[in-house]
């Protein structure tokens, strides 16, 4: 058994499958998951478990040279805002139609338990060498 890390088997194996640039799109409850990706759905109730947990989680264990999130977030969720500021300095900034459009080719989905809108970023793997 695993004793540190990402404990759920099914995202763990999923992260595992990834290579460079790969997408990754790791969501709120509401947004609309796309036809083709594996999906990891992780909730469990309205705001379990967050998106700042699952996405804080997700970055110790993958390598991203790249990040966007719907530009309705500065204005829609000021602490997811943020916190996408924080962990991705150069993210791109999208409008929320064109981050579902974008998310048609991700790889893997995440879906959070979070219950805030434009809780929302697709992340695009690197790699660490």
């Amino acid at each position: 058994m695993k004793k540190s890390g990402i404990l759920n088997r099914h995202l763990a194996g999923a992260l595992a499958e990834l290579g460079h640039t790969d997408l990754v799109l790791v969501c709120d409850a509401g947004m609309p998951v796309p036809p083709g990706p594996r999906v990891v759905d992780l909730a469990f109730r309205a705001g379990v478990p967050s998106f700042a947990e699952v996405l804080d989680g997700l970055l110790e264990e993958l390598v991203v040279e790249g990040a966007a999130a719907a530009q309705e977030v500065l204005d829609g969720n000021e602490a997811a805002a943020a916190l996408l500021r924080e962990r991705f300095p150069g993210l791109d900034l999208v409008p929320h139609e064109e981050l579902k459009r974008l998310s048609r080719d991700a790889r893997l989905v995440v879906r959070t338990g979070e219950a805030s809108p434009y809780a929302n970023v697709l992340l695009r793997c690197g790699v660490f060498f």
